[in-house]
C-alpha cells in the first residue's frame, strides 16, 4: 500500500500527512470531540496517518459521517439539535451546513429580530462590547493629507 497526500474522505480532501484525527477538522461540521467519536465507531486509529487509509477505510469513515445520528452518538455531539422545522436532532456536514446557516441568518433578517439587525449591521450578536473591537477600519492604516511639494 502506497501513501497518498491527499484523501477523499467526504467530499473533502484531508491532507494525508495529518493524523487522522486532526485531518478530519478540514470537514465542514467535524470538530474533535466528533473526530475521535467516529474514528472510534469506525474502528480506526486516530493516530494513524491518513495518508496511510485505503480506499476502503476512507469509505467506512464517509458512511459513519453521512449517517451520525443513526449511529448512537450522543446528542451533544450534534450541531443542529431540535431542528426548528421538524424538532428531530441531526448533524449537518458540508455544503449542507453552510446552506442551512445562510436561511437562518436570512430568517432572522426577514422577521426582523434583534440578532438579524445585528447580523445585518455586521456587528457582534451576543452582547459583546464595541467601543475597541469591532471596528471596520482596524487594520488599515490612514494615510492623511499629503504635503504639497
Amino acid at each position: 500500500m502506497e501513501f497518498r497526500h491527499l484523501v477523499r474522505v467526504a467530499n473533502t480532501d484531508l491532507d494525508g500527512k495529518k493524523k487522522l484525527l486532526y485531518a478530519l477538522k478540514k470537514i465542514k461540521g467535524v470538530d474533535v470531540m466528533l473526530g475521535n467519536a467516529i474514528c472510534t465507531q469506525s474502528g480506526m486509529d486516530k493516530n494513524k496517518k491518513t495518508g496511510e487509509l485505503s480506499e476502503k477505510d476512507a469509505d467506512k469513515i464517509t458512511a459513519v459521517i453521512d449517517k451520525i445520528t443513526e449511529q448512537g452518538f450522543p446528542e451533544w455531539l450534534l450541531n443542529r439539535r431540535k431542528d426548528p422545522e421538524t424538532g428531530v436532532d441531526k448533524h449537518l456536514s458540508g455544503p449542507e451546513l453552510k446552506f442551512t446557516q445562510e436561511n437562518d441568518i436570512k430568517k432572522l433578517k426577514k422577521i426582523k429580530s434583534y440578532k438579524g439587525f445585528r447580523h445585518q449591521w455586521g456587528l457582534p450578536l451576543r452582547g459583546q462590547r464595541t467601543k475597541s473591537n469591532f471596528r471596520k477600519n482596524k487594520g488599515k492604516s490612514s494615510i492623511g493629507v499629503k504635503k504639497k511639494r
